[in-house]
């Protein structure tokens, strides 16, 4: 990978010539997307991270920080402990030049020895995990992180809404994905593509059945007005 996502957070946090990244998909045409939209603040973030963010507690894994708003958040504003992980090389270079205190190079899967109170998933971060047949492991993973009374707190979207009516007055949906949800995501940045890589957006109903096959109890906290939400789930 070419750290194209990091290399436009690094660049915004060091004021060398930010640009807008281009963001498309499998179900979505090119798309530009602010970088400023990633260093926002608790009150211009959306009315779900907020509530996760308030809902946070004890000792707190922020994973797949990106530009690390939520985890400076947190540690700055209600003086919590947050290790704050992402694969990216330049965004954790970005949250440890704006203050973050353990930000680190980490990619959630391979994290032992470790237990946290609370672990963040924000911006669709289940959908790091890719594909829907991922998400036994992944959610076994992020269970063996938690301390006794943890939670997982994530924030998605169903995206049946993408597609087309049928005849039958149901969804078209192309016979390729094994799950809707499941797309292919395009970055380009200053002139550079990043590798195309697997993302899964995930409705509440599969997340549900996946949390329960996997002992965790699920819990809507939240919907949003388009199709998104933002659960629990803990053990």
């Amino acid at each position: 990978m070419k750290d194209l996502f990091g290399k436009a957070i690094l660049d915004f946090q060091t004021n060398n010539s930010p640009e807008d990244l281009i963001t498309e998909t499998t179900i979505s045409e090119e798309d530009e997307m602010s970088v400023a939209y990633l260093f926002r603040s608790y009150n211009e973030m959306p009315n779900m991270e907020q509530k996760a963010l308030q809902l946070a507690k004890g000792r707190i894994l922020d994973v797949g920080c990106g530009a690390g708003s939520h985890s400076l958040t947190l540690q700055n504003e209600r003086s919590l402990e947050v290790t704050a992980i992402d694969i990216s090389p330049n965004a954790i270079k970005a949250c440890t030049l704006r203050g973050i205190k353990d930000a680190r190079l980490q990619n959630v899967m391979t994290l032992e020895n470790e237990k946290y109170d609370t672990v963040l998933l924000l911006m669709n971060g289940a959908g790091m995990c890719g594909k829907l047949k991922n998400i036994p492991n992944f959610l076994l993973k992020l269970k063996s992180l938690l301390n006794p009374g943890g939670q997982i707190l994530l924030d998605s979207s169903d995206i049946i809404y993408m597609f087309d009516d049928d005849e039958d007055g149901g969804k078209w949906i192309p016979s390729e994905n094994a799950y809707y949800g499941e797309v292919v995501f395009n970055i380009a940045y200053k002139g550079e593509k990043e590798k195309p890589f697997d993302w899964m957006y995930i409705d509440y109903n599969t997340l549900q059945n996946a949390a329960f096959a996997n002992g965790l109890k699920p819990e809507l906290i939240l919907e949003g007005e388009h199709y998104d939400y933002l659960a629990r789930l803990s053990i």
